[in-house]
């Protein structure tokens, strides 16, 4: 079994994880690569480049992110930038806690999942390996043995910065042990697990009267007082708390500022001189990175309570808004799909996600002051879509407007649970689009936190995402009834440039039967301007600017064809329907459809089955759908 060859190269892998040395072995592995001895934060940073960056219209793209979170790049690139990456270069940002802000099913918790799983996999690469003092319950930085009078010598020597001291345990067992021969303390190899609380913690608030401090420094183990005579020797102490055992790594604090004020305290020493006060030991040293999480309303109470200024500037703010992309949204209910069983059984129609993420993504954008923009204008420009009117320019105007837009919204959680609800109703083989509008509808009902208002608006969003999705409806039957669709739209595009290239030029064409010189079509291309509302009198500069991208598409060695023009591809593509429109809808409204006309149908279906991701129930019900909205 394959299962078996696996597990075996698994063992092999772990073994070769593992070593064990002196702190000379150790120094001399430190010299030959300084990385080994980064900070936490460096670390964190490292790991994330360690997967390649990327740059996409002017924003950087960490492809560490890719694969879980979709439409944050933005967020992403500030977080990594002004947090992680300043952090890294020993800038003060490293004194701070950082604290992620956004709505519910944000993907804050998401955000820190996928930082500690990078960790542990990248302590296990030969890039990311890091060592600590063998039985150190903080896995220390080993090079904490070096006397501070020698360290600046040592760090010229070495090329790294040593920063903290050792925590009270190995401080005795140096002594006790080794009687202060540091070259000859034992140093292993660390990995990161959170499973085994080596490198990563994790600290969850509970009932304020019965969580202890000692979940985040440790504990007294009573056990042994009376055999080491004292609460202050090292060995009667568990340092097993989550600020001990996230040393050399990172350490999630959920729900931070619902957490009982002397929780806070310990975390200002911490973030701003990198220690913190356990038991009755002096402070112990600490290099971690501190992650938190919380929702807007609760960061505002935060900041206005006088009793926090203290922790309000060891803290940077990071926003983690809703996705505003429709194409990215469908990638978020797509990725959470994906990890059902049900999707074996039920299949999801083309555009039925998208609906849904239409109708996300208007409910989480604002109005813009910009003269012509309406939400679904916006929705479409953010998405990446040409827009009559407006340029990609206007799309950094528009982001400008509005600095909180996408903290605020539907938020994915609801709309995948009511797709979940459309997916396993009874008997259902297959959900459309306007399976989907309807379990969002009938799900605004019994939602607990939608005031009338809120419900009246929400409403409405649906019905744009049903006008959208009924245009669609109808190309994407349209198309199928075109055969050779492709091909017929550029057979009318050429004929159309031609026509417009010899009107430009005071020029005749020459017709290719007779041969004869004849003047340029001013019909048909009348009939193409028309569909998308260019006047008589605006024929003429029109026609002149599509020459003139022509000409710039040519300079640049592109090719210009019908979709290099947003009007011109909706010109050529009305022009197509209108004159497919009749055929269309005779031959899906007739309720006894002679054997041309079936034949027409099932080579409709066929084609949505084969080309466009249809199975034969919805592409029946689309059909069927189409013929409806084209015969009211």
């Amino acid at each position: 079994m394959k299962i078996l060859q696996e597990l075996e190269r698994y063992r092999q892998q772990e073994l070769a994880l593992h070593w064990e040395g002196t702190f000379a072995d150790y120094l001399r592995i430190v010299k030959a690569n300084p990385r080994v001895a980064q900070s936490a934060h460096a670390r964190v940073y490292n790991m994330i480049v360690s997967h390649g960056v990327e740059e996409v219209n002017g924003v950087k793209r960490y492809r560490f992110f890719e694969r879980e979170l979709f439409g944050l790049d933005r967020a992403l690139q500030r977080l990594v930038e002004e947090y992680f990456h300043a952090a890294a270069r020993r800038l003060d940002v490293r004194k701070r806690i950082l604290l992620l802000m956004g709505p519910v099913s944000g993907g804050k918790s998401t955000i820190v999942t996928m930082l500690k799983r990078g960790l542990e996999a990248y302590t296990r690469t030969d890039e990311g390996a890091l060592y600590g003092i063998k039985g150190c319950p903080m896995h220390e930085e080993p090079l904490h043995l070096i006397p501070a009078p020698l360290r600046p010598e040592a760090e010229r020597e070495l090329g790294v910065r040593i920063e903290g001291t050792l925590c009270p345990q190995c401080q005795l067992m140096v002594q006790e042990e080794y009687g202060g021969r540091v070259e000859e303390v034992p140093v292993e190899r660390v990995v990161f697990s959170e499973e085994r609380r080596i490198g990563i913690g994790t600290f969850t608030p509970s009932d304020p009267k019965s969580q202890d401090i000692s979940e985040l420094t440790g504990s007294i183990d009573f056990s042994t007082i009376a055999q080491y005579g004292s609460e202050s020797d090292p060995r009667a102490y568990r340092f097993d708390g989550e600020l001990n055992i996230a040393n050399r790594g990172l350490m999630e604090f959920q729900e931070m500022l619902k957490v009982d004020q002397k929780f806070l305290w310990h975390l200002l020493s911490l973030s701003q001189e990198g220690n913190f006060k356990a038991g009755r030991f002096a402070l112990i040293s600490a290099d971690e990175v501190i992650v938190a999480h919380t929702n807007e309303e609760e960061y505002r109470a935060f900041i206005a309570n006088k009793r926090n200024e203290a922790l309000h500037s060891r803290i940077i703010v990071m926003p983690i808004p809703y996705n505003l992309r429709v194409s990215d949204e469908v990638r978020i209910y797509e990725k959470l799909i994906r990890q059902s069983d049900v999707i074996r059984d039920v299949h999801v129609a083309p555009h039925a996600l998208r609906v849904a993420s239409m109708f996300s993504v208007l409910s989480r954008l604002k109005e813009s002051k910009k003269q012509g923009m309406d939400l679904v204008k916006k929705m479409k420009l953010y998405d990446g879509e040409e827009v009559e009117e407006f340029k990609p320019k206007d799309v950094e105007e528009l982001r400008a407007e509005h600095s909180n837009e996408g903290m605020s919204g539907v938020d994915p959680r609801y709309v995948i649970n009511r797709i979940s609800s459309a997916l396993v109703t009874k008997g259902t083989r297959c959900i459309g689009p306007l399976d989907v509008l309807r379990a969002l509808k009938e799900g605004l009902d019994s939602h607990p936190s939608i005031t009338d208002e809120v419900k009246e608006r929400l409403l409405s969003f649906i019905a744009i995402a049903r006008r959208e999705y009924d245009e669609t409806a109808k190309k994407e039957v349209q198309k199928a009834f075109v055969y050779s669709y492709e091909e017929a739209a550029r057979t009318l595009f050429d004929n159309y440039l031609d026509n417009v290239e010899a009107y430009c030029h005071w020029q005749k064409l020459k017709d290719p039967v007779t041969g004869e010189e004849v003047e340029p079509d001013e019909r048909l291309m009348r009939s193409i301007e028309e569909q998308i509302g260019v006047s008589e009198n605006a024929k003429k500069a029109f026609r002149e600017e599509i020459l003139i991208r022509i000409s710039t598409y040519a300079r640049r060695g592109k090719t210009f064809d019908y979709r290099s023009h947003e009007r011109l591809r909706e010109a050529i593509e009305k022009k197509l329907f209108a004159d497919m429109k009749d055929v269309v809808r005779i031959t899906t409204s007739t309720k006894t459809p002679d054997p041309d006309q079936i034949k027409k149908l099932n080579e409709v279906v066929r084609r949505l089955v084969d080309e466009h991701g249809y199975c034969e129930v919805c592409a029946n019900e689309l059909v069927r759908y189409a013929g409806s909205l084209l015969n009211r």
